[in-house]
């Protein structure tokens, strides 16, 4: 098996199976859950450590000075997840790993996964309110002003900029809904500095 300091920093993605693997040969090996702590007390891989992205975010050098070089990035889909790289990567850990198809794609490709309350992922969550306004827009433009039509226009404009920027006003809105709220909110002191320090030559033995 290849282990993940073999690889060039360039190649990110890591396959569900192969994470399966890394999980019983590395025990150094960290798995990052960078989703809301709501969606991770719904689901996550077994072991793996809850730091929601705007946490990570805020406190990058921190979180990769305890980080060694085996480390895995695990959202819902592989966008934050990567968003998430892409930070740690300006604080100078270029070596971590985005899961391809998510916490999800873990679980259903035989992954141990944890189980707890059943909840909307956040990006379904962003999909099901964008649409609704579109809905909103159009019928709001024909029954009662055309001016509402505009609301429809917003949502595409915003959904543009989202993509273009790798951003999403609109998730992180909704992630600040009670619903969305776990019954204990990770912090600097639960999530980052809790984080057992890894060695940084951890990932030069295969």
């Amino acid at each position: 098996m290849t282990s993940p300091s073999s690889k060039a920093p360039a190649l990110t993605a890591l396959a569900p199976e192969t994470l399966q693997s890394w999980l019983k040969e590395h025990q150094d090996l960290m798995v990052i859950d960078v989703r809301s702590a709501a969606e991770f007390e719904s689901l996550h891989i077994r072991g793996s450590y809850s730091v929601p992205l705007p946490l990570l975010s805020e406190h990058i050098d921190e979180l990769a000075a305890r980080l060694g070089s085996r480390v895995v990035l695990v959202c819902q889909s592989g966008v934050r997840a990567e968003q998430a790289r892409q930070r740690m990567a300006t604080a100078g850990l270029d070596t971590a790993y985005v899961l391809t198809g998510g916490v999800p794609g873990f679980a259903a490709a035989g992954g141990d996964v944890v189980k707890g309350k059943v909840r909307w992922d956040l990006e379904r969550q962003v999909r099901m309110a964008a649409g609704s306004l579109v809905i909103l827009g159009l019928i709001g433009g024909k029954f009662v002003s055309p001016k509402v039509r505009m609301l429809a226009g917003a949502i595409g404009t915003g959904l543009t900029f989202s993509a273009a920027t790798n951003t999403c006003a609109m998730g992180k809105a909704l992630s600040a809904m009670p619903w969305n709220k776990a019954a204990k909110e990770p912090t600097r002191e639960s999530a980052i500095l809790a984080l057992p320090v890894q060695p940084a030559e951890a990932g030069a033995a295969a």
